[in-house]
């Protein structure tokens, strides 16, 4: 299979997942209007879902160093969509939790394997991995419009109707993993090349949990506070959650093509610097203003992302699994640990003032990939580009004459 036909399922796939992840922040007005459930309750749905993802992908990603472990991608993509799919069938909290963390274990699950899948598949290439989170971003992205779409007649009580994507992405990844076998096992017996720095790792980490705070703060309350800014209007909510996981996919492949010229800590650096600047406009600047600054906020989250998984994965070379499972889990995840304490704030004061100390976190993630430098990148790139060459040959010796 060709690189880049893998690399787009791969995407598709991933956006097939994290539509769930998604659709989380996306349920929550609804669980507010429906249920009657306040800030914080609402905010310990988004909780559920963090809490078992934070702890297990970590687990996951050791679990993928020791050994290649592909059927975790199908697996977890259903676990995933069944969980969110049976969020609004009882009307019971304590369910609604235990379904809801149950997708969080999928998502768990999924992130760790698939990335090391789409760093093999696309050769090491920085700009391949940020098409891999391109999927990823919109499906975060169509989860409002899902949800909304899913819900508009029938209430909560139609989220069944959300597991066909999660059958559609676990469809996807089949062809993939069959094409990318040979591959997969030779990168899991070779030996590893390099040595870890433990110490960049973990301040790359904390930067990570800098953003998490950030973007699962923004998206678990900005539908509710432009709905508030937009005199109460929920389909002006939508569209500012819908916009903020929209303008990641811009982020992903931007930050991609801006690390092809300059390296990726460099380009992390300044993408966090102006993404506080964004944050405040959010915050203060009143009127339909607040969208433009969603966008700006969104993109700037989303240019480090995939940059930050093939650091983590670069940085710890003899642990490419646990790296993935930390930055694209534990890290990115715990975020949602910060959601009730933002929602306990907006109970007794406003939305406003809980998302304030929100611009702050970025600057943290600056201050930190000051501190980094940038590694050496692991020969991917010539296995993949034999292996595409080799499926060239057949067609190029049946064109010679003879």
């Amino acid at each position: 299979m060709r690189r880049s036909l893998s690399i787009t399922l791969l995407s598709v796939g991933h956006g097939c997942v994290d539509v769930y992840q998604g659709a989380v922040a996306a349920l929550v007005p609804l669980f507010v209007a429906e249920r009657a459930y306040g800030y914080a309750a609402a905010s310990g749905i988004v909780l559920a879902a963090s809490i078992l993802s934070s702890v297990a992908q970590p687990l996951f990603g050791v679990l993928t160093d020791r050994r290649a472990v592909p059927w975790l991608l199908p697996g977890s993509t259903l676990l995933t969509g069944l969980g969110i799919a049976l969020s609004g069938v009882s009307d019971s909290y304590a369910v609604t939790l235990a379904v809801v963390a149950a997708s969080g274990v999928g998502v768990a699950a999924y992130h760790p394997e698939s990335a090391r899948v789409a760093r093999v598949a696309g050769g090491g290439s920085h700009s391949a991995m940020g098409w891999f989170s391109l999927g990823g971003n919109l499906g975060f992205a169509l989860a409002p419009l899902a949800v909304a779409a899913v819900v508009a007649v029938g209430g909560l009580r139609l989220t069944p109707l959300l597991l066909l994507p999660a059958v559609v992405g676990a469809a996807l990844c089949l062809p993939v993993l069959r094409g990318l076998e040979t591959r997969l096992s030779d990168t899991a017996r070779s030996p590893v090349t390099g040595r870890d720095d433990t110490a960049s790792f973990v301040r790359l980490s904390l930067a990570v949990v800098c953003r998490s705070i950030a973007f699962i703060g923004l998206g678990t309350f900005i539908s509710l506070y432009a709905a508030e800014r937009m005199e109460g209007s929920r389909a002006a909510g939508t569209v500012a959650l819908f916009l903020l996981y929209l303008g990641g996919a811009v982020g992903s492949v931007l930050g991609g093509a801006l690390a092809n010229r300059w390296d990726r800590v460099r380009v992390s650096h300044w993408s966090y610097l102006l993404t506080a600047g964004s944050i405040a406009g959010l915050v203060f600047v009143p009127g339909p203003a607040l969208y433009l600054f969603v966008i700006l906020t969104s993109a700037g989250l989303y240019v480090p992302f995939s940059l930050q998984v093939t650091l983590g994965q670069d940085y710890l070379p003899s642990r490419i699994g646990t790296a993935s499972g930390i930055t694209l889990g534990l890290t990115v995840s715990i975020g949602g640990l910060i959601s009730p304490v933002i929602g306990t704030i907006a109970d007794r004061t406003s939305l406003q003032t809980a998302l304030t100390p929100l611009i702050v976190m970025p600057l943290l993630a600056w201050l930190l990939f000051r501190t980094l430098p940038e590694p050496a990148v692991p020969g991917f790139e010539s296995t993949a580009s034999k292996e595409d060459d080799a499926h060239a040959e057949p067609s190029d010796a049946r064109s010679r004459p003879r």
